[in-house]
């Protein structure tokens, strides 16, 4: 069996029609139920429904082959994968935006709240800022507004949610899409398949 681990949620819906487009459908992952394994015998195929930032845990551990993870997860947790395939879908940039009207005050450390500590680091090493750096997990929106931090760094897609809170974007640090991953141990015991997947998605990919 080939056990490919989706994210939970639309992009994971996204990508499982990919899969039923080249010939790995399973019939039960479109029925509304709760569970988080899906098994089709006949096309040798098992789909683990997981959490968007979890994907890359399951298979950098070979509890899965395949997996495909946000590149904004693989650039923050930088699991020892192979990266196969941008899958051109799930597209979102990551940013810094603060409120309206701000400015930055170079005396002191920028208060950066975000859940991509890596890479808001790494972003303002590369300008030689100092920050300070405050780890949120959810509603990042709000730091700025309370004065928790000045600037947030965040993933949006459209810029809405930040408009609705009166957050304006300062400057885009990467765009980010979804990426097919493997399992490095096992992209060698089951190399011929997988570079088949990756065929025939890139096919339907740039259609």
């Amino acid at each position: 069996m080939l056990n490919i681990a989706l994210p939970k949620g639309r992009l994971g819906d996204q990508v499982y029609r990919l899969f039923a487009e080249i010939g790995y459908p399973c019939p039960g992952l479109e029925e509304d139920n709760r569970k988080l394994v899906f098994e089709e015998k006949e096309k040798g195929v098992r789909y683990l429904l997981v959490k968007p930032s979890d994907v890359a845990i399951y298979v950098e551990r070979g509890a899965a082959d395949l997996g495909v993870a946000g590149r904004d997860c693989l650039l923050e947790s930088r699991p020892d994968v192979y990266e196969l395939l941008d899958l051109g879908i799930g597209l979102c940039r990551i940013v810094v935006a603060a409120p309206e009207g701000y400015v930055e005050d170079m005396d002191r450390a920028l208060r950066v709240a975000t859940k991509y500590v890596n890479t808001a680091r790494d972003y303002y090493a590369s300008r030689n800022r100092e920050i300070e750096v405050i780890k949120l997990h959810g509603s990042i929106e709000l730091a700025p507004i309370l004065g928790l931090s000045d600037v947030i760094v965040d993933i949006t897609e459209t810029g809405g949610t930040l408009r609705e809170n009166h957050l304006r974007i300062l400057t885009d640090i990467l765009p980010v899409s979804a990426r097919l991953i493997a399992n490095k141990s096992g992209y060698k015991f089951k190399k011929e398949r997988m570079d088949e997947i990756v065929g025939k998605l890139t096919e339907v990919t740039k259609k």
